[in-house]
């Protein structure tokens, strides 16, 4: 396993649903890619005993944590607390790219 890897070479898409690349995995921490195409959307979920973070690297999105709506472009970072309701659409008219980060990591 490399512990250096360009994002870039894990974007991808689906024409049914948004797409998702596993960058890094451990116990204690999932590190992953989600890329929508305009119009997709993550639908609103909560991870019970795990924190998410998204940080947008291109286009815009419209995020939902909890009661909370707000869009965020390239730079923002979007943090769902463990066991809130959280989710995203973009949009926008390109592709939405997110490094999301969940810990601890999948059981």
């Amino acid at each position: 396993m490399t512990h250096f890897k360009n994002y870039r070479a894990h974007t991808g898409s689906n024409p049914d649903k948004f797409f998702k690349s596993t960058l890094f995995q451990s116990a204690n921490l999932l590190l992953g890619l989600n890329c929508l195409e305009p119009g997709q959307t993550q639908s609103a979920h909560a991870h019970g005993d795990q924190d998410k973070f998204y940080f947008v690297l291109e286009g815009e999105g419209e995020f939902t944590v909890g009661d909370e709506k707000q869009n965020a472009g390239a730079g923002a970072v979007v943090w769902a607390p463990a066991g809130v309701d959280h989710g995203v659409t973009n949009a926008g008219a390109h592709r939405l790219v997110l490094l999301v980060g969940i810990a601890p990591g999948p059981k």
